[in-house]
């Protein structure tokens, strides 16, 4: 990517982004992967942000229009997502109401309006640990993870902003000092996957709670969620908070990064022959730096997100038989729901790696968007 941006950025709009369809994403390989017939989904809405993000920067209308067509195809004239479930109290289903947010706002059409207002009212229902910070998912119960603070944070805080509703600045701001009191790691600073409020499964610690190991890119989604609600609270106590948290997890990331400029699947167990560098974390990583840059002005996060960004297009961006495939993207990492998912270095290691997923091009394009603003010749 690094001298050929506007080729790579190109083909990947005309080869994989343009010509998916709501009902077949070419970004989504746990579609193809599990034979799994697409519903609304927390992978498609992190496509659908960067691409908003893309079209803000750069005017592209086959952006907006093929924005508008996918969120369409789920959503009726009435603000109606087809196909989500309210009663799986599933936190990724939050994921678009953001984006429903920005499309709105561009649009002024009434059903993006409506459709989060339903989001909103759903999330309100969703079970609570005795904190009061959100049930992962129904399947998932009294458990908090780090990748549903972004699926939700940051829509709230969105939309109290909107409302100017203080009571929702507060639950954020409460889930978020949850968060960092409880879930992060003191030794390296790293934030842990996951917490189980009743300490009893099979992952969890039976004193803490705590998952036994920091995964990239749940700390990734913590950090995307930290720089999106500083720059959407613009000031008081929520962006202190989130830009304390983002800067202090920022450092500590970077004390991980290898020599080629990329972080690891496990970023603190670098002596483990098996961990490998992992490209949708590392872009996560790099956006939420470049975003903090802008925000505060501190060159380093813009030399740390430079760093990692171009770490992973060099590396891991590559073009063969005509195609540019972006590698080392972990599938997917969770905790409980099956024994092998037990919270183990082992187990971190052993899920799949794929290509060209969204939930690493999603984040690449992101970051790709922040360092076009922060430089007028990227190259």
């Amino acid at each position: 990517m690094h001298k050929d941006k506007n080729v790579i950025l190109e083909w990947y709009l005309e080869n994989l982004i343009l010509p998916s369809s709501p009902e077949i994403p070419l970004w989504n390989s746990e579609n193809k992967i599990f034979l799994k017939q697409n519903r609304w989904n927390y992978i498609d809405a992190c496509m659908i942000k960067a691409l908003i993000d893309l079209f803000n920067i750069n005017g592209d209308n086959r952006l907006l229009d093929f924005c508008i067509k996918f969120t369409d195809y789920f959503i009726d004239d009435y603000g109606n997502i087809k196909s989500l479930e309210p009663l799986d109290y599933n936190l990724d289903s939050f994921n678009g109401g953001k984006n429903l947010i920005s499309l709105y706002e561009i649009t002024k059409i009434e059903r993006y309006k409506l459709a989060y207002e339903k989001l909103i009212s759903l999330l309100m229902n969703q079970p609570r640990i005795s904190s009061g910070n959100f049930w992962h998912k129904k399947i998932y119960p009294h458990q908090v993870w780090l990748d549903g603070v972004y699926m939700v944070l940051p829509f709230m805080t969105k939309y109290a902003m909107i409302k100017n509703d203080n009571s929702i600045i507060n639950d954020v701001l409460h889930q978020l000092n949850f968060v960092n009191q409880h879930m992060r790691d003191k030794k390296t600073g790293l934030y842990f996957h996951g917490y189980d409020d009743k300490k009893i499964c099979i992952w969890a610690d039976k004193t803490s709670g705590l998952s036994k190991e920091c995964w990239l890119r749940a700390n990734g989604w913590l950090c995307a969620a930290l720089a999106d609600i500083c720059e959407i609270s613009v000031d008081g106590t929520l962006f202190e908070l989130s830009k304390m948290m983002l800067k202090e997890l920022l450092y500590s990331l970077s004390k991980f990064v290898t020599s080629d400029g990329l972080l690891m699947q496990l970023p603190n167990r670098t002596e483990i022959p098996e961990n490998y560098e992992e490209t949708s974390g590392t872009s996560l990583v790099a956006y939420s730096a470049l975003k903090m840059y802008r925000i505060t002005s501190e060159y380093e996060f813009f030399e740390l997100g430079k760093k990692l960004f171009f770490g992973v297009t060099e590396k891991y961006l590559c073009h063969c038989n005509s195609m540019y495939v972006l590698n080392n993207i972990c599938l997917v990492a969770g905790l409980g729901g099956c024994a092998k998912r037990n919270g183990s270095i082992e187990y971190y290691l052993s899920e799949p790696i794929v290509s060209n997923d969204a939930k690493g091009l999603a984040p690449l394009l992101m970051s790709y968007t922040e360092l076009s603003k922060n430089m007028t010749n990227l190259w």
